[in-house]
Formats: structure tokens, sequence, C-alpha cells
């Protein structure tokens, strides 16, 4: 056999047993006449010994072994003079009397250890190489262990996993689909699903009244550190069911999650905020609640003053960083110039510092009094040694400048602890909302959306004003996930897609099979769906996805390693009936 036991493994009760071992060569440290080596495999690393006076030929030969290397080796466990506390197995190593190069190796393009020197595009590049570093193979533990206590606790709820198909229509709704040209149907696509959502729906008509699925989504969207074209899902529905079962059920499961897997206990239920009051507070429907900051109107205590770019704004919005009345003029400079970057789009910032005397020293002293900043520091709740942000504009640009901004104190301040997790639940989502460019509505989440039972009858007044059975679980400025109460009523759904701007012909060459299911029965049913890589990076305190998934794009969507997408040869395009143009 190529091993007995794995490097991780051997203890101080070992010693004195015959074992093999097998794996890659972390480093080699020649010392006088004995040569020290470090395998490694999955489970960790073990220090071998090799001495010239018991054998000068398996030393030399040892001597000459490369990084990356792969080795087998036979020897005896003995305790180590010079022990190593920070690996388990530091307290032993092997004495070897046989060395097998199994597989010799070239030099790897960066080193394969914790702090590596490889950049981003060449780690992915070599990612095989890259997964062999515990950094990440720690992550795709994590993510290994989320997966399999999410089926343990779905399955204890009574949830059956029923996979749904990868290749299906393409719908107008939502991002970009991948779409795949069919051999056997000539001009014709199938699409690859960005959410099994019909097929669930689908599921609760067929009787099954628990589904669950961890499942691949595709999305032909430009990418982010939180995205990526392809994407997991923790894809889950209920029948029979209303928000409260639904928000009960997967607190649950998020509680059990962060209990086996990061060792962490939420005590009493998650705190709930409608998405009007997040955005009011806030400016994002996934607020980041570790720290305070909240958004306060100052629209009474800043107008008519004289200073024409608060009289004209529509919404006058501050922020209090505590303790920061300190901060310099080139302080506030640099922060003045990052609310003006592309990314954040604000045409400036004004502060105010309230100072530990009680006097107030701001960037607009020209137009307000000492007693008009008092009323600044009264609205926002400013205390001496705060310092007052203030931006202004049209409300839903000002509130986007401010929460970027609000988010980038938290960073500077160092209030975002990635080891402290604060889940919030949002939920009143609008059921609508306007598109300029298109001159109608579209569905916030999607058109099967059900709207509040008691906003119904807003839908032909008001469509604007609905509000959603909508609910999203928000933690540390991330959406792990989201879902709503369903349309199961076919002529609540005909209503919504004339809403959408579909027409009775559009509806039906879209949906016309789901709207034939609902006459057959369909029960009241609700779902979710969180993102597993999402959520597993939140966990790993990370902000970006990448390093939790084994094999992930760039982010021009290139897999680097295996050069994908690319192109295919003349046949393949005539085999598919399809041409490739050029665009003049």
């Amino acid at each position: 056999m190529y091993r007995t036991h794995t490097c991780g493994e051997l203890r101080l009760s070992d010693v004195g047993n015959e074992v093999t071992l097998s794996g890659w060569i972390q480093r080699t440290r020649e010392m006088g006449g004995m040569t020290f080596v470090d395998l490694r495999d999955r489970y960790g690393i073990t220090q071998l010994a090799f001495s010239t006076e018991v054998n000068d030929e398996l030393n030399q030969k040892a001597r000459k072994l490369g990084r990356e290397f792969v080795v087998q080796i036979k020897g005896t466990v003995i305790e180590r003079s010079s022990k190593n506390k920070n690996i388990p197995t530091g307290e032993v190593e092997i004495n070897v009397s046989a060395l097998n190069i199994l597989n010799a190796a070239k030099t790897p393009p960066f080193t394969i250890e914790e702090d590596t020197d490889g950049g981003d595009e060449q780690r992915m590049k070599y990612r095989y190489l890259d997964l062999r570093r515990n950094t990440i193979l720690d992550k795709l533990r994590l993510r290994n262990k989320v997966a399999l206590e999410t089926r343990k606790y779905l399955d204890s709820e009574n949830f059956m996993d029923v996979e749904t198909p990868y290749l299906i229509k393409s719908t107008p709704e939502g991002a970009r689909d991948f779409v795949v040209p069919s051999r056997m149907n000539e001009g014709e696509f199938y699409a690859l699903p960005q959410s099994p959502q019909t097929f669930k729906q689908l599921l609760m008509v067929s009787g099954i009244d628990r589904y669950y699925q961890i499942v691949k989504c595709f999305r032909d969207e430009d990418l982010r550190a939180d995205r990526q074209p392809e994407f997991t899902q923790i894809d889950c529905e209920m029948s029979f069911v209303e928000q409260e079962d639904i928000l009960n059920t997967f607190e649950g499961m998020v509680k059990h999650l962060f209990k086996t897997c990061r060792s962490v206990e939420f005590e009493g239920d998650f705190p709930r905020i409608t998405y009007a009051d997040a955005m009011e507070k806030y400016g994002s429907d996934k607020p980041d609640i570790r720290f305070g900051m909240e958004f306060k109107n100052l629209n009474t205590a800043t107008k008519d003053k004289g200073f024409k770019i608060f009289d004209d704004a529509e919404l006058v919005l501050g922020i209090v960083a505590e303790d920061c009345a300190i901060y310099t003029r080139k302080q506030l400079d640099a922060l003045i110039k990052w609310v003006k970057r592309p990314q954040v789009g604000a045409k400036g910032l004004v502060y105010c510092k309230y100072n530990a005397d009680g006097t107030f020293k701001s960037s607009v002293d020209k137009f307000y009094s000492q007693e008009d900043l008092q009323a600044w520091a009264d609205a926002t709740g400013a205390k001496p040694g705060d310092l007052i942000l203030v931006m202004s504009g049209d409300t839903d640009d000002v509130r986007s400048q401010m929460n970027d901004l609000r988010l980038h104190m938290g960073d500077e301040l160092g209030l975002r602890n990635p080891n402290e997790f604060k889940p919030l639940w949002v939920i009143d989502f609008p059921l609508l909302e306007w598109d300029e460019d298109s001159n109608r509505y579209h569905a916030m989440h999607h058109p099967f959306t059900s709207p509040k039972a008691e906003d119904i009858a807003l839908l032909e007044i008001d469509p604007g004003k609905v509000r959603a059975n909508a609910y999203d679980l928000a933690m540390n400025g991330v959406e792990l996930g989201g879902g709503s109460i369903r349309i199961h009523d076919k002529s609540l759904q005909a209503t919504m897609f004339k809403h959408l701007g579909f027409t009775d012909e559009e509806a039906k060459k879209q949906f016309g099979f789901l709207m034939d299911a609902f006459e057959f029965g369909a029960p009241p049913h609700g779902g979710i769906a969180f993102g597993l890589d999402r959520l597993v990076a939140t966990m790993g305190g990370s902000d970006s996805i990448r390093d939790y998934i084994a094999f992930p794009k760039n982010n021009s969507g290139r897999d680097v390693m295996i050069d994908a997408p690319a192109t295919i040869d003349e046949a393949q395009l005539k085999e598919l009936a399809l041409k490739i143009v050029e665009e003049q």
C-alpha cells in the first residue's frame, strides 16, 4: 500500500511504530550530516529525518528532492528532540529507512505555503497547485461542512432532495441567460437556469411539500467579489406555509450551521426590519448592523441658510463617526476624494467637527452659525469629540452614496469585525420597481412573488406602492438568502404578468406550463434560496467568494486554467447551424 497513515495523523503514542507515508515535499533543510524534509498531504505535515551516519546514500538522495516531488517513505516514528508546537505532528518525526520517488516535479511558479508569493491570476492559472495550500483547503473544508450540515438539518425537517433540469427554456426576467444551441432542434436554444424557480413551484403542485436542492445556477452578468457566472444555491420550497413558517424554519437552519460549523451561537430571534426602514436608516437592503452610524435626516436643520447645495437637495443626510473630531485636514480631504470616486459618484462631502470643548468647526462655517451646527448635533445625536459627515442630493442617490461612506468608515475605524456575525431579516419589499429605460414595471424579485394580501387592490390603483410577501436574510452587509411567498392563483398570476407588461400571448408562451399547472390544484407555497458561496465566505470572514470555490472564474468570466470560454471549430458550428458574424 502507498501509505499506512496520513501526514497529519502521527502522535507520541505512535513512537516505535513502522509506518509508510506518501505526499508532496514541502521543503528540505540540511543541517550538517542531517537532512530534514517536511512531507505534506491534505491532512497535515510530518517531518522526515535522514542521517549520513545511519545511511549516507539515502541522505544524499533526500538532498536532491525538489519542492512538490511526490514521494513514498518508510520508517520508524521517533520523538523529536526539537519539538514544533505549531503543528499537531510536531512532537514526532520519521527516521526514514526507504525513500521512493513516485513523481518528480517542476519548480512551482509560486510558493505553496500559507503566505504565497503568487498573484491572483497566477494562482488561478495554476489552481490545482493553489488548492494544495492549507489556506485554500480550510475554506473548502468549511464549504464541505456547511453543505453536509445543511443536508442533515433539512433532512431532519422532512425536506426531500430533488434534482431539476439544467437545460431549460429562456425567460425574459432577471439577469441575462447563458444559452445552449440544440443540435437536434435546429435554430432553437436551451438556457441554463438562473434558478430552479418554476420547477420547484411545479414540485409543490406535485405534492412534494418540502423540497430542497444544493444546485448550480447560472447568470450572464458583470462580475464582482461576491459574484460568479456559475454559483451554488441552497434552494428550498414549502407548501401550506406562510411567511412566518419559512422565516422560523430557515432561521433555525442558519443557527444550526453557525453552531456546528463555526461554534457560534445566536441568542434569541434574528431582528427584523422593513425594506423602507432599511433604506431610510442605512441606504441598503442588506445593512451591516455590526456598528451604528444610522442615517439622520438633516433637511430641517440645514435648509434655508443660503447654502444652495443643501437648499436645492431633495434629501440631506448625516452620519456620526464617534470620537473622530480629531481627524486632520489631510484625513478629511482623503474622505472627500474617496466619495468623489466614480464607484461612489458623490459631488462632495461636508464635515462638522464637534470639538471636545463644545465648539464646532465645519467646512461650511460661512453659512452656518455655532447655533445652527448645534442643531446638526441635536438631529444626529452627536456628542463632543464626534465627527458629523453630511451628504445631499436626490433621495436614491444620496442614500446609496451615504451607504458607501458608512461602510468605508466602518472599515477605516475597525468596526466591521469579520469574526462577529449580525443577522437581520429584511421584509416587506416593494413588489414592483419602475424602469425608466423600458418605461414599465419590473418585478423586484421575480414574477411569481405574491403581493401582500392587503395590498392587492393597489395593483390597479398604484402598483408602485404594493408590498411583496418577500424577505431577505442579510448578515454583515451581505445578502445571504432571499425568497417569497409565491402566487398560486392563476388569475392573480395573470394580473401580475399584465403589470409587468406581458401580453396574454407572451405570458402563455413563456410561462403557459406553470399557468396550466395552477389549474390542477396548486397549494399555497413559498420558499427561499441561500447563496452557498456567499454563506461560507461570510462564515469564513471574507468579502470574496472566489477562494471558497474549487475552480472559480476571474473578473472577466474566464477560467484562465483551462482557457475557457474558447472558440469552436467550423465543423461544430455547422452541426449546430450557427455562424459567427463579425461586428461592423
